[in-house]
């Protein structure tokens, strides 16, 4: 299968790049391999990517690109990115094929989470 003009790699800024990097692996068991003080590649998340430092963020109120993820047992992944110090910004809801819900993790970005489940 051709690689050409597939999304390849996404980064996501973060303003605290140690923290962030224990929230994701702490809630999805992602990997990380560090480039630096500011920069750590994303491994083990479905998509290569990568986290930088930066002092913006992102959410669909500001126009953001969403990080949509999968999960297996909504509740169970609410509970761990509560667990982990994120914040429910749009509480679970049914939409044509699942659920789900929105967090934002401790940089105040913003991602989603769904089940077709």
């Amino acid at each position: 299968m051709s690689q050409h003009h597939k999304i390849n790699y996404i980064e996501i800024p973060v303003k605290a790049l140690a923290s962030s990097k224990a929230f994701f692996k702490k809630v999805f068991g992602w990997e990380f391999v560090d480039y630096g003080d500011d920069y750590a590649a994303i491994t083990g998340a479905g998509i290569d990517g990568g986290l930088y430092v930066s002092q913006n963020s992102v959410s669909v109120d500001k126009g953001s690109v969403l990080v949509v993820l999968y999960s297996d047992d909504l509740v169970k992944s609410q509970a761990a990115i509560e667990s982990a110090g994120g914040t429910i910004k749009i509480p679970t809801f049914e939409f044509p094929g699942g659920h789900r819900f929105h967090f934002c993790d401790g940089n105040e970005n913003e991602y989603a989470i769904w089940s077709d489940k």
